[in-house]
């Protein structure tokens, strides 16, 4: 599958798995299954996300539905599910406060631009510098995030709320073990609802959360100065949103990768979320990127593998807010928390803290991924866990990698004069050529010293540094230094920049 470019048309084996779908009844029931739970999923999520970035929940659920839509065109994932978010709407919280909803639309639209332009420069092949154990990391602090939101839905609410959350528990972890012939989310959903109807008991619903639109989204565009004072105050905004959205999305769409063992482009996933924010910014949403609680429901819990059920989730969405919100408004809330508290059971990495697994993981790579989790929990922010966790990746990489780079003195008669051989192996950068100074008898070796470096590379500007301190070092001691050995690579790089380092 390319990954150079951003094409939002369907790949040829994504077409024939959409046809594959659409010709099964059994596999298109579980794609339009998938997208109706999480529809159900979205609809309280969306109105909590647009309460957090201070907005009508109106203007989530409509970004809900058309990133869902859109990104079922344009390339996104298949089967990942892109709406409103808790990442975008933290970045673009103080936006709304402080200038109101046109200047959110201008920055969503503007973030959207930024994607595109950032997936036409590849800017998705950086993801191959994410290590593993951040991904790890990443997975389990999600996991410990969607948890903690369902816990204010836990607190001070009737003593009902626990028996039908419990009851909402057995079904989801039990009935697959069962049978999988519908998903068990959707069954919890409809169980609960029809116990607390019928019974009439009064417990916390989707109702409670805010307002359900009785109308379809219009074109919406914003009304503000176009000016580059504008500019100024919505560019930081919307190059935050961008980057945020990519990273969150990007990450997902890699797990989901995992999961169903094939691959997609993360250029193309790229183009798709920056081009579905546009849409969604001028029809008044406020944006959103990949959702992974969403995603794990259809995917892990539902079994969908197509766009089929992300499509479908953008319209079922918007068909029970807008047609049956009144139906929709009295699920209670107990079993959309039972089905997210079955996400984060599925989504977390378990066989990475099993004791066998932490006794066998060398200590830097635990570092790694515990300071992406702790990070992601505590700031509640994805971009700093995920940026601190590839950091400290890099730097206990560097520093394990500096101590691997050896230096061995002989010295022996060459021509009828006594000569000292170094021979240098290992990879030369910056924090292990800082130490290669110090290898070198200079007051001792005889007059004519060679450094064979064949079993060596030179990677950056502080290694060739490192060898002009050497050589000059020898020439101050009257000695004659002769460097053999260096790859074409390393070769090319000294010459360019030997003796030029130092002013």
């Amino acid at each position: 599958m390319p990954t150079t470019t951003a094409q939002p048309e369907l790949t040829p084996e994504e077409r024939q798995s959409v046809l594959r779908a659409l010709k099964s009844p059994r596999l298109l029931k579980t794609e339009v299954l998938g997208g109706l739970v999480v529809a159900l999923a979205l609809i309280p999520e969306a109105i909590a996300f647009s309460v957090i970035a201070g907005v009508d929940p109106r203007i989530g659920l409509f970004a809900s539905f058309t990133m869902a839509v859109s990104i079922a065109f344009l390339g996104g994932r298949p089967a990942m599910i892109s709406a409103a978010t808790g990442a975008v709407a933290l970045v673009i919280a103080p936006l709304v406060d402080s200038h109101g909803l046109d200047y959110l639309v201008a920055a969503v639209i503007l973030a959207g631009v930024f994607q595109v332009l950032l997936a036409l420069l590849g800017v998705a092949k950086l993801m191959r510098f994410i290590p593993r154990q951040v991904m790890v990391g990443f997975v389990n602090a999600l996991a410990i995030l969607v948890f903690l939101a369902q816990v204010p839905e836990l607190l001070g609410v009737p003593w009902l709320v626990y028996p039908l959350t419990a009851l909402a528990l057995v079904i989801v972890f039990g009935l697959p073990k069962l049978t999988t012939v519908v998903p068990a989310p959707l069954v919890a959903i409809v169980v609960l609802t029809l116990i607390t109807v019928f019974a009439s008991i009064t417990v916390p619903t989707v109702g409670d959360k805010g307002e359900l639109p009785d109308s379809l989204p219009a074109l919406f565009f914003p009304q503000l100065p176009l000016t580059w004072d504008t500019f100024g105050v919505i560019f930081p905004y919307a190059l935050a949103m961008a980057f945020v959205g990519l990273l969150e999305s990007l990450m997902t769409a890699k797990l989901v990768d995992d999961i169903t063992d094939t691959r997609s482009s993360k250029n193309r996933e790229s183009w798709g979320q920056g081009a579905a924010n546009i849409i969604t910014g001028f029809f008044g949403g406020m944006g959103g990127c990949a959702m992974i609680g969403q995603t794990m429901i259809n995917v892990r819990a539902s079994g969908s593998r197509t766009r089929i059920s992300t499509f479908l989730a953008g319209v079922f969405l918007l068909i029970l807010v807008v047609a049956l919100g009144d139906v929709v408004a009295l699920i209670p809330m107990a079993a959309l928390v039972a089905v997210m508290i079955f996400v984060c059971w599925a989504t977390f990495d378990w066989h990475s803290i099993k004791p066998s697994t932490l006794k066998m993981m060398p200590k830097s790579e635990t570092t790694v991924m515990l300071v992406t989790v702790i990070a992601t929990v505590a700031t509640n922010n994805l971009a700093i866990g995920v940026g601190l966790g590839v950091l400290t990746a890099t730097v206990l990489f560097a520093n394990r990698v500096s101590h691997l780079v050896t230096v061995e003195r002989t010295v022996l008669e060459l021509n009828g004069e006594e000569t000292a051989t170094y021979v240098v192996d290992g990879e030369l950068f910056f924090a292990s050529s800082n130490d290669l100074y110090t290898q070198f008898n200079y007051a001792l070796d005889p007059d004519q010293v060679v450094i064979d470096m064949h079993a060596s590379h030179l990677w950056d500007a502080s290694t060739v540094a490192a060898l002009d301190a050497i050589t000059e070092k020898y020439r101050q001691h009257g000695k004659n230094v002769q460097i053999i050995g260096l790859n074409s690579a390393s070769v090319a790089m000294r010459e360019r920049m030997a003796g030029k380092l130092n002013g």
